[in-house]
């Protein structure tokens, strides 16, 4: 059960010497574990929750074989890895489009570049060639091989590119003889201070093995096509701006949980969440209908009625949810409907009796649950939630030692996240306090390797400066 911990000490070791490690690993066509009792623990599977852990150790993922070969290639071959936003050099205006569309795909940023504020390449390119990225400098290296070293040098000297690929039209050894020497010409012998990688755009050309090789020897990867070459640069990008902060946040015990084991309900694991900084409804837990009515007059009208028992983990399918009760008669009427909804649902299941909590408006309805894998350690997920959360899996899985910016960060790549930056006129929502509780699940997970499972759901999200607020509370405890 050590080896993977061995394994993230190893990858964080040779993250921090600058050696990229890339990983292929299957696994991810895998169902989700059967009958999970959380949210969290069905979507948490174990292949997502290896990812997030080894990416934050600095590894590299390759989706697929070939695609592990060529980030290797690159790693291996450039002096220093990609970084920063990319500048493509083509002889086409149909590959200007297809790599505009591919880098937007992938998520790869490119440098602007024009006119206007790009004098030694404007300089380096004849009058009918406009400055552009990617630049399409049409067929005129063929009558003048020169423009190849003159627009590369150009672009290798500019601070605004981090990483220069050159797609070029090989076709046969005739092509090569013409384009391959001025190309080296702007690397050979000299110290390479960022990544130039050469990508053919017809695969299958009869290339001299001779003239790759030259490449090579130059410090620049060769590639048969520009998308296999753009998707390795954008994995090494990403690798090169990953911010592996830990937060300085502590680890944050919980009172009573030695007391406790199994799965815990609604009720309890709120007593124990809610001194440690999660924010509940005000609420009362009540084992008769008296308790009931005396909690509710406590609390405030309206309340919602919760049934209550470790058995019942998902309440909405059992009819044990019973909301905007408006006095005692309501609550009496209420208990003796929500015991015989339960009674229907699953004779075998003894509630303890049910939480009365106080009715909060509405807001946008979030997941954030967390999972302390016996071997992987602790993970927190967060996204969007609600009972079709499982439905949507539109959530983020986050290792539980982030900073509170790393965290919005994360929440904002969610595939929804409009909604959480105000969508058609709604307010924006208070990510910073959504993140905060996250950083704050993660500590307490960080402290409490006893704790299997937490699932928050729904958390309700308001608008900025207004908080979260989290409804429901299910623990899994060893």
């Amino acid at each position: 059960s050590q080896k993977p911990q061995r394994f993230l000490a190893a990858a964080r070791r040779a993250r921090a010497a600058g050696k990229p490690v890339v990983l292929l690993h299957p696994g991810k066509s895998s169902a989700a574990r059967e009958s999970a009792a959380t949210h969290t623990g069905a979507m948490a599977g174990d292949y997502k929750l290896m990812r997030a852990m080894v990416a934050r150790a600095g590894v590299i993922f390759a989706e697929t074989l070939e695609e592990l070969g060529d980030i290797a290639e690159i790693a291996a071959l450039c002096p220093i890895a990609p970084s920063g936003k990319a500048a493509v050099l083509g002889e086409s205006g149909a590959f200007k489009a297809l790599t505009l569309d591919l880098a937007e795909e992938l998520g790869l940023e490119l440098a602007a570049l024009h006119d206007e504020d790009s004098p030694e390449l404007r300089a380096a390119l004849p009058p009918f060639v406009p400055v552009s990225n990617p630049l399409d400098i049409t067929a005129q290296g063929l009558s003048e091989p020169a423009i190849y070293t003159r627009t590369l040098d150009a672009l290798l000297a500019d601070d605004r590119v981090g990483t220069v690929l050159a797609g070029i039209i090989q076709a046969e050894a005739i092509t090569c003889a013409i384009k391959f020497p001025a190309i080296l010409a702007a690397v050979e012998g000299k110290p390479l201070s960022k990544p130039l990688i050469f990508a053919g755009l017809d695969e299958g050309a009869q290339v001299p093995a001779e003239r790759i090789a030259a490449l090579r020897a130059a410090g620049v990867p060769w590639f048969p096509t520009t998308e296999r070459a753009l998707r390795a640069i954008t994995r090494l990008t990403h690798w090169s701006a990953r911010d592996l902060t830990a937060t300085d946040a502590p680890a944050l015990p919980v009172a009573g949980l030695a007391d406790v084991s199994g799965v815990i309900p609604e009720y309890k694991a709120k007593q124990l969440l809610g001194p440690a900084g999660v924010a509940f409804p005000k609420g009362q837990f009540a084992a008769t209908p008296d308790d009931a009515v005396a909690a509710a007059d406590a609390v405030g009208y309206p309340v919602a009625m919760k049934a209550q028992a470790a058995a019942l983990g998902h309440k909405s399918d059992a009819g044990g949810v019973i909301l905007n009760l408006a006095d005692g008669a309501a609550v009496r009427a209420a208990w003796t409907r929500m015991f015989a909804n339960v009674a229907a649902y699953d004779a075998a299941i003894t509630l303890d009796g049910v939480l009365i909590e106080a009715m909060g408006k509405r807001g946008v309805e979030m997941i954030v649950g967390a999972k302390n894998d016996p071997e992987w350690g602790p993970v927190v997920l967060a996204g969007f939630g609600g009972v079709t959360a499982e439905i949507l899996q539109d959530v983020r899985l986050l290792t539980a030692d982030l900073t509170q910016e790393a965290v919005e960060a994360e929440l904002m790549q969610l595939k929804s996240a409009a909604l959480l930056a105000g969508y058609r006129g709604s307010p924006a929502l208070d990510v910073p306090a959504l993140a905060a509780l996250i950083v704050k699940v993660g500590q307490v997970l960080r402290a409490e390797p006893s704790i299997r499972e937490i699932d928050l759901n729904p958390v309700i999200l308001h608008p900025q400066g207004e908080g979260v607020v989290a409804l429901d509370a299910l623990m899994l405890v060893d």
